[in-house]
């Protein structure tokens, strides 16, 4: 079956650009290729507009796949009707696919099989039915020796219509309709942890309406329920939940009905509210999940696409005290030449021999920035870098060391430096992460990067997928240099993979460096349609070809040429020369699958060939602060914003601990979304608004400053 317009309608996107999303998708292409290179089939969809139709895509081939295994198991049993198989073939969500399933689905044994057993159907659907007022002369036909009274009988009776009720489609409807309307979320200290649970003290008599609790305190309350200190529930009014449903099963004022009032308040009450209870847990936890994911993705597209310093010589410093400070020297390209460790501050002092260490070093090879990390001891080094009057610009930079322990250890650092220990890869990597962050950051798991809410908390495989498809959009926004990057970047480059990624790498080392896009396919296994996926992306500085340094993709090569040709001029003086580019007549292109949003792109990369996106880094001095103790409310300090969350905005202002501008206080206007607002590793000014000395907290504040 088409899925494309049920996607569309859902998305609200013309059907034949979801069929052509669906069909590129189908033949192997990636969705940043589809984006930058299939303008005119998808009416310039952008990523996430192709992503959301990807999601919905696989959605609806789940619904598709459970739809038959339902369809298969009701038939198994005999009991497909016609109009049960319309109601299951039209079941637009999976909610609806399981309310339809309910009563056929196989059960372990329930108070109702059990009663059923017992012979004590008839009895229910009789008193179901409410004609009958003197209940217990009926009840009485049904005593034996396994319903030896008749409460027993009662009882087996009212379990049955309880759960009758409970999976009658019109029950559940009404009573999630009580839950999206009025539920609920309430948590509460489990009884003896209020001690060990402190950190969740403002959560110990908490309770607001479900629809209205914002992500971060949603997951904040799971994880405490998930560690035992908090008991958390999930329910709208009882009674007026109860009193609905009695409208809908009772009927009259017989013996009857007071039996099917009191089975459907049992109903609700031991099956209906749990079992929609847990489908609104799951369901808000979805919700607040995506929410989360979304908060990482903006957060972690910012962090990789941050400008870098680029083809400059480094020194590398992994900060420390009584174990010193580790410094790698980086040539240009990022190889790694030599090590030492210094030991400027507390316990050795040795702060001469450290200061002609470092002199040595900057003049030996000829550095021109050097790279400390944020940890322990980071502003110290940076104010003794500082202080040293060196013979050439050096340029002082402090970068956010987060995951460089964790990339350390990895794998992929022992790959790379086999011979080198933990410190001496750290240092390595601070170095290279202000010369290219995209480059050194794609080789750590994002979560270990440290601008994440709740990343542990959230659905794990869809945290993975959205941080893959981030680091994959970022590294072909950006575009790679063929020739220096390392297998972990080329990896993500659009149609490579580890394998491929592999395969170009150990080309160059067997070759030399590429000359031409057109060699990528000699690369082994790199066939048409991996070419076509990657071309694009990939760079080649000093080409032979100048094109093969832009993102205008070979396959309109010809095309530019032809341009070049009709101004009698080459691609090369196109290039350089502003006044040929404007004579270009782009309509005169417009033709087949070539339309205005491809000429306009390949014009504006003409522009700019092999330009970074990214821009240039930045250094930054803080303010005279080095510890919480230095803090008092009204000071007005420099600070880079870290971490951003729904809450607020973490900003270093140069002590261990980051402070917090809370949503409220980043500007005077209403703001929904941070994000709105600052950027990571913008550079700001703060005022100190609270100092918490206990509990190690600095609240900020932007309004005014």
């Amino acid at each position: 079956m088409s899925y494309a317009p049920h996607i569309a309608q859902n998305l609200n996107i013309q059907p034949r650009r979801v069929e052509a999303v669906l069909e590129l998708l189908e033949s192997g292409a990636t969705i940043p290729f589809i984006a930058r290179y299939r303008k005119e089939a998808t009416g310039s969809l952008d990523e996430v507009q192709i992503a959301d139709i990807q999601d919905l895509w696989k959605k609806f081939q789940e619904l598709d796949k459970r739809r038959e295994v339902i369809l298969t198991s009701i038939e198994e049993q005999g009991k497909l009707t016609p109009e049960l198989r319309a109601a299951i073939l039209a079941a637009a969500t999976m909610t609806e696919l399981e309310d339809l399933y309910l009563p056929y689905r196989p059960k372990r044994k329930t108070r109702a099989t059990m009663a059923i057993e017992r012979g004590l159907e008839p009895l229910a659907k009789r008193i179901f039915a409410q004609r009958d007022r003197d209940v217990e002369t009926l009840a009485a036909q049904f005593i034996t020796a396994e319903v030896p009274t008749l409460e027993d009988a009662l009882q087996g009776a009212r379990d049955i219509i309880a759960e009758w009720v409970n999976e009658d489609k019109k029950a559940r409807d009404r009573v999630r309709r009580h839950f999206e309307k009025g539920a609920i979320i309430a948590s509460k200290v489990a009884k003896g942890k209020e001690a060990d649970g402190a950190k969740y003290r403002d959560y110990f008599e908490w309770n607001e309406k479900l629809a209205s609790c914002p992500s971060h305190r949603l997951l904040a309350m799971r994880r405490g329920e998930e560690e035992g200190f908090l008991r958390v529930g999930i329910a709208p009014d009882e009674e007026m939940a109860v009193s609905d449903l009695d409208r809908i099963y009772v009927s009259g004022h017989g013996g009857a009905s007071e039996q099917v009032r009191l089975a459907v308040k049992d109903g609700y009450k031991r099956l209906l509210q749990p079992s929609i209870e847990t489908e609104f847990r799951n369901t808000s936890k979805e919700k607040a999940d995506l929410e989360a994911i979304r908060v990482f993705v903006d957060n972690l597209r910012q962090l990789l696409l941050s400008a870098p310093l680029g083809e400059k010589r480094v020194l590398g410093i992994d900060p420390g005290f009584r174990s010193g400070c580790k410094v790698v020297v980086l040539d240009a390209g990022g190889t790694f030449l030599k090590n030492t460790t210094i030991f400027p501050h507390e316990p050795q002092r040795q702060a001469f021999e450290s200061q002609a260490t470092i002199e040595d070093l900057v003049e030996k090879f000829q550095v021109d920035a050097i790279s400390v990390g944020n940890g322990t001891a980071g502003r110290e080094t940076i104010d003794f870098l500082r202080k040293i009057k060196f013979q050439r610009p050096v340029e002082i930079f402090q970068v956010n060391e987060a995951g460089a322990s964790i990339y350390s250890a990895s794998e992929v650092a022992r790959e790379e430096f086999p011979k080198e220990d933990l410190t001496v890869r750290g240092a390595i990597s601070i170095g290279r992460r202000l010369m290219d962050p995209l480059a050194e950051l794609v080789k750590i798991d994002p979560k270990s990067i440290g601008v994440g809410q709740y990343q542990h908390d959230v659905n794990q495989t869809q945290l993975k997928e959205s941080l893959d498809r981030t680091v994959e959009s970022c590294v072909n926004a950006v575009g790679i240099n063929l020739n220096t990057a390392s297998k972990h970047l080329l990896t993500y480059v659009s149609g490579l993979g580890p394998g491929l990624a592999q395969n170009i790498v150990t080309f160059r080392v067997e070759n030399g460096a590429f000359r031409r896009r057109a060699d990528l396919k000699k690369v082994a296994r790199l066939g048409d349609k991996a070419f076509e996926q990657c071309a694009g992306f990939l760079r080649i500085r000093g080409a032979e070809n100048p094109l093969d340094n832009t993102a205008v993709h070979p396959e309109r090569y010809a095309l530019v040429e032809q341009m070049a040709k009709d101004l009698g001029c080459t691609v090369t003086d196109l290039i350089g020369d502003r006044s040929l580019r404007q004579k270009i007549d782009l309509q005169r292109y417009v033709k087949g699958d070539v339309g205005l949003p491809t000429l306009q792109d390949i014009l504006k990369e003409l522009e700019k060939p092999g330009l970074d996106p990214r821009g240039t880094a930045q250094s930054f001095e803080f303010g005279n602060v080095r510890s919480i103790e230095d803090l008092s409310p009204g000071m007005v300090l420099p600070g880079i914003v870290t971490n951003i969350t729904n809450f607020g905005v973490f900003v270093d202002i140069g002590i261990k601990d980051s402070g917090l501008v809370h949503v409220s206080q980043l500007t005077d206007k209403f703001v929904k979304n941070p994000a709105e607002v600052v950027q990571l590793n913008q550079q700001v000014m703060v005022r100190v608004v609270e100092v918490d000395l206990q509990r190690k907290r600095v609240a900020l504040s932007m309004r005014g400053v």
